[in-house]
Formats: structure tokens, C-alpha cells, sequence
């Protein structure tokens, strides 16, 4: 895999028991590039290794002053140098490939996940945590990929040293061979500590973060009841503690390092004084000497992989179990078992008994906002059961169960806009260009939702010679616009998908009433013909539905037209009456004067404009 080829297809099914096991198979799941980097390794190393022969071959030709034996240690040195570089440049390639492809793999997995959970990944984990995962943890378990293979390499190296080392000269290459495995598995005591220790420093960051936001969002009622005093010190303490667990955390690592630089000098004085007294007995030559030194020098430089493979190992391993802990999140509903045809016909959700038939606008009105929002997340399959031992009947359209859809047809046949829509940074255009059936255009979706004082502001401030509010860029989540400006321009993306069933929750909470009507009169004639399901509470958009229900306590209680509920139901005329008795009241005022209903009215005015 090359970076030039991301992203992968298919990032692939991970294996999300525990930490550990999600690390092992990112490991296998790049073994190609794995085996890439363990060959160059092994090359550069071997190498590395090589210039103590190359280096005791010279010095034996000057001591038997052997003009040729001189040159082909010359050679040798020449060939060992060209062999380093190239080694040395593709291990760090292909390492770096191995990191960046490893944090891509672990970033689609995330997306998926996030994408099939939709609303209910905030339900189950923070969002800090799924942003964190995403961004910090990604870092972190891409380097322990990075590093295994560097860490194979060098220990393969480190073998084949120490039993080169054996076949060359038994005396010294013995105790380089055993004192070698010694100083890799000599800081292994102390790693359990040092990661218990590197986890406390994490957690008490991120209380110490947390503590943070919160005092910066409450600043201005902090000020207001003298509270600034007691969180300052609160957040004082709390730098404190990380400080204090940072340091105690650095000096575990300083003593692991100390004991990577002392065990291997211990063994090289030792090496040395062995060496010299085999030398001045004759039992061996001044060449082998140097030989073997410069080996078990050189060897210092794999033996550094052990220490940084169980860095990354203790820093990845935390950050592994927080991925899995988003990746085992699974939605509630069971695999799917039909084709990927979008089914057609009413929408029917048998918990509350609402029936939204094929082909209308249905509105419906609930007392509590907090029900209505997950009545219309259970409509679009995205609400999740609060007792996951009791999960509730699926919502069918044209008598097929959502969950037994394929996620991506479920997800086009039914669309769910929230109360709160986000918009995403970019032009209109590219606001616009989402999936959709084509039937409808983006001039007819701005237009049903009402958005020509919205195209009239992105034209002023368009940097296109032709003022084209289309290629007018819209900052992050739509800052730069009004409330109602954002919701109905997110209507209007929620028209374009043109899908077979459009639920809209609140879509006009945050417009006048005078640009309620209009929007819910666009609705209506846009959609004529498709299903559409409106929460709300407002007479205006009430009395243009062609149907209207009442859910109170979790069931459906009434259904019928809007003036026939008003007159027969008081549940429903007290939701619809409260907080709107001054539209009531101007639209009551409108109908006695002029002698039309409401949408008739609309209309009137519309053809007079």
C-alpha cells in the first residue's frame, strides 16, 4: 500500500477485544509494508554491522603491511557506506509509509464507525473522546506500527551480529552473545511501572483540560457570583498534579535510558579489558580485537529500537484501547437481510402507532420537544433504546423494517433533519451538492425554502467579479449567517436529496411567522407527491399538512386536520396555543378579514407579489 493509493477501499474488520489485539492486527493488516521495512532494515543494519570487519580487514593490512589486503578493506568500506545510505533511506520510507497508511487505516475505521452509529455515537462516548481518538491516538498508534518494523529489523540484526560474532571469534563473540540479550530485557521490570506511570500523567492532563473548558465556558457567571478565585485555584491544583505526575513519569524514562547507556558501556570496558589480556597472550590478533569493539559498538544502535518499541508500545497501547472502545460500538439493529432496493409506501412506527401515509404531509404535534426529537430519530433509524435488552420494533416503510435494510438504502429512502442542522465550511455549491435523486434542483430548494434574502447577503459578500452567491464560501457551521438563515438553508439541502421520505424536525423554529408560512407553503408544493413527516407546534405549517397527529405520552392520540383538532381536542389546542396565542391570534384575525384560510391566504399573496 502507498500513500499515493489512500484511502483503502475497504479499511478492513478489526479486531477490537482489547487494545493489544487491535494493535496486532494493524500489524498484520500491513504486513507487506511490514516485511518492506523489516528487508531494508535488515540491509542497513547488516551493513552497519559490516564496517568492524571492514575496519579489523584494514588494520590487519597495515599491521602485515598488505597493500592488497588494504585496498579490498577499502572496497569493502566503499560498498558498506553505499549500502547504509540506500538502507538507510528506504527503512525510513518505508517506516514513515508504514505510519501514515497504519493512521489512515484507524481514521476511515473511525469515520465508518461514526457514519453507521450517526446520533447515537454522542450518546455512548463523548465527542471530546471521539475527536481525541481521531486526531492524538491516531498519532500514537501509527508510531508503534512505524516502530515494530524498525524493531524486527534491529533485532534480527542483533541475532545475526552476536552469531556472526560466535563463528568469528568464540572467545570474545561468547560473552557479547550472551551479555547481549541482558541489555535488551534489562529495562523490562521497569516498563509496567513507567506505563502506569505515563497513564496517571494522561488522565490527570485530561482532567486538568476538562477543568479547564468548563471554567473558560461559565467565565461570565463565574464573574458574575465572584466564583473566578475558587476555580482558578481548583485548576491550579489540578497543573499542579499533572506537573507532579509528569515529572515522576520522566524520571522512569531517564532511568530506563540511563540503564540503556550504562549496561552496554559495562559490557564495552569489559569487552576491552578481556580482549586486550587475549591479545597480549597471543591468543588473539590486534585486527580481531578491533573487529569485535567495533561490533558490539555498532550494536548499541539496534539495541536504542528496544527502548523506543516500548515507549510507542506504552504510549499506543492506551490509545489502542480508547480506538476500541469506539470501534466496538455496534447500532442496535441486526445485520441486514434484504437487497439494497429502496422500499416505497407509509411510514409506520408501531411503538407509537404514527402513521405517516405514502405520498403526504403529515405534521406532528408533541407536548414534550425532547420526545419529538426521538420520535423523529426512531423514524429515520437512527434512535437508539434506552434498555438495550428490550430493543423496540423497527418503523417500516411500505412494511419493511429499517433495521433490516442495508444501512446506506435505509439512510436514502428515509432523511432526518434535526432541529439543530449543522453546515458544513465551503461555497453554497458544494452545501448543495450532495446525494440525491435529481428531481429536484438547488434553485428549487432555495427557492421552497425561502432563501432569497440568504442568496441576496451571499452575493454582497461573493469575491467573484459576477457576485454568484453560489460560489460564496460559508464558514464553519454557518457562523457567518443568522439562525433562521442556517436552518433554512439546510432545508433546502434536506429538498435537494429529494428522498422517499424527508422527516424535518422543527424546520421552522428560528424564521417569523410571516417566512413560516412561506416555508411551509414551499414544503408542501415542493413535496407533493413524497412523504413528508414535520414536528411542530406552529399553526401556520399545522394547517397546510394534509394530515396532523398528536403523540402524548409515547402514543399516538388523535389525528385528523388541524381545525378539526383545535375544535375537538383540548390536549392539542393547549400545545398548539401555548407560546403561539399571538400567531393564533394574527392568523384568526387574517382568516375573518379576508374570508380564506390561511394557506389560501398565503397563496393570494404570493400571486399578488
Amino acid at each position: 500500500m502507498q500513500i499515493r493509493d489512500l484511502p483503502y477501499s475497504d479499511p478492513g474488520d478489526p479486531d477490537v477485544r482489547s487494545g493489544p489485539r487491535f494493535l496486532v492486527w494493524l500489524g498484520r493488516s500491513q504486513l507487506t509494508g511490514q516485511l518492506k521495512s523489516l528487508a531494508w532494515g535488515l540491509l542497513h543494519h547488516c551493513a552497519i554491522a559490516g564496517l568492524p570487519l571492514a575496519v579489523g580487514l584494514a588494520v590487519q593490512a597495515v599491521v602485515d603491511r598488505s597493500g592488497q589486503d588494504l585496498a579490498l578493506a577499502g572496497v569493502l568500506l566503499v560498498l558498506l557506506g553505499v549500502l547504509i545510505a540506500v538502507g538507510d533511506t528506504m527503512l525510513h520510507r518505508t517506516a514513515v509509509t508504514n505510519w501514515i497508511t497504519a493512521a489512515a487505516r484507524v481514521q476511515q475505521l473511525l469515520a465508518r464507525r461514526t457514519a453507521e452509529l450517526g446520533s447515537a455515537l454522542t450518546r455512548r462516548v463523548a465527542a471530546g473522546e471521539v475527536v481525541s481518538v481521531s486526531t492524538g491516538d491516531v498519532e500514537k498508534i501509527g508510531w508503534f506500527v512505524e516502530a515494530l518494523s524498525r524493531f524486527a529489523a534491529a533485532a534480527t540484526a542483533l541475532v545475526l551480529i552476536c552469531v556472526g560474532l560466535v563463528i568469528y571469534l568464540p572467545s570474545l563473540g561468547v560473552l557479547v552473545a550472551v551479555a547481549t540479550p541482558i541489555l535488551a530485557l534489562a529495562v523490562l521490570p521497569l516498563l509496567p511501572r513507567a506505563t502506569r506511570r505515563a497513564d496517571l500523567q494522561r488522565e490527570k492532563a485530561g482532567r486538568a483540560t476538562e477543568l479547564a473548558s468548563d471554567t473558560v465556558a461559565g467565565l461570565r457567571v463565574l464573574r458574575g457570583i465572584g466564583g473566578e478565585d475558587l476555580f482558578l485555584g481548583r485548576y491550579r491544583r489540578a497543573s499542579q498534579e499533572v506537573r507532579r505526575a509528569a515529572v515522576r513519569s520522566a524520571r522512569m524514562w531517564a532511568l530506563i535510558s540511563a540503564i540503556q547507556v550504562l549496561l552496554p558501556g559495562l559490557l564495552l570496558i569489559s569487552l576491552v579489558l578481556y580482549g586486550a589480556t587475549l591479545a597480549r597472550d597471543g591468543r588473539i590478533d590486534i585486527g580481531q580485537l578491533v573487529t569485535v569493539y567495533s561490533a558490539a559498538t555498532l550494536m548499541l544502535f539496534p539495541l536504542r529500537n528496544v527502548e523506543e518499541i516500548a515507549m510507542a508500545y506504552s504510549f499506543s497501547r492506551p490509545s489502542a484501547q480508547r480506538a476500541v472502545r469506539v470501534l466496538a460500538l455496534r447500532r442496535s439493529a441486526g445485520p441486514s437481510t434484504l437487497d439494497a432496493e429502496s422500499p416505497r409506501g407509509d411510514l409506520y412506527d408501531p411503538v407509537t402507532g404514527l402513521m405517516a401515509p405514502q405520498g403526504r404531509f403529515t405534521a406532528v404535534v408533541c407536548g414534550d420537544p425532547d420526545e419529538a426529537g426521538r420520535l423523529a430519530e426512531r423514524l429515520g433509524g437512527h434512535a437508539e433504546p434506552e434498555d438495550p435488552s428490550a430493543a423496540a420494533p423497527s418503523v417500516l416503510l411500505g412494511g419493511v423494517a429499517l433495521d433490516e435494510l442495508p444501512l446506506a438504502t435505509a439512510r436514502t429512502a428515509v432523511l432526518v433533519q434535526d432541529k439543530d442542522p449543522v453546515l458544513l465550511s465551503g461555497t453554497l455549491r458544494e452545501l448543495l451538492d450532495v446525494p440525491s435523486s435529481g428531481g429536484v434542483t438547488a434553485e428549487e430548494a432555495l427557492a421552497a425554502a425561502q432563501c432569497g434574502d440568504v442568496l441576496d447577503a451571499l452575493a454582497q459578500a461573493s469575491v467573484d467579479a459576477d457576485g454568484d452567491p453560489m460560489n460564496t464560501r460559508i464558514t464553519e457551521r454557518g457562523r457567518s449567517l443568522s439562525g433562521g438563515q442556517r436552518q433554512r438553508l439546510a432545508l433546502a439541502r434536506s429538498l435537494v436529496t429529494d428522498p422517499e421520505a424527508l422527516v424535518l424536525d422543527e424546520p421552522t423554529s428560528a424564521v417569523d411567522s410571516h417566512t413560516e408560512a412561506r416555508v411551509a407553503a414551499g414544503i408542501q408544493r415542493l413535496r407533493r407527491g413524497r412523504t413528508t413527516v414535520a414536528f411542530a407546534s406552529s399553526p401556520l405549517l399545522l394547517d397546510l399538512a394534509d394530515r396532523v397527529v398528536l403523540v402524548h405520552g409515547g402514543t399516538v392520540v388523535a389525528a385528523g386536520s388541524h381545525r378539526e383538532l383545535l375544535r375537538d381536542e383540548p390536549r392539542y389546542r393547549a400545545v398548539v396555543t401555548r407560546d403561539t396565542e399571538d400567531e393564533t391570534a394574527a392568523t384568526d384575525g387574517f382568516t375573518a378579514v379576508d374570508g380564506l384560510p390561511p394557506a389560501r391566504a398565503i397563496e393570494e399573496i404570493e400571486e399578488k407579489a
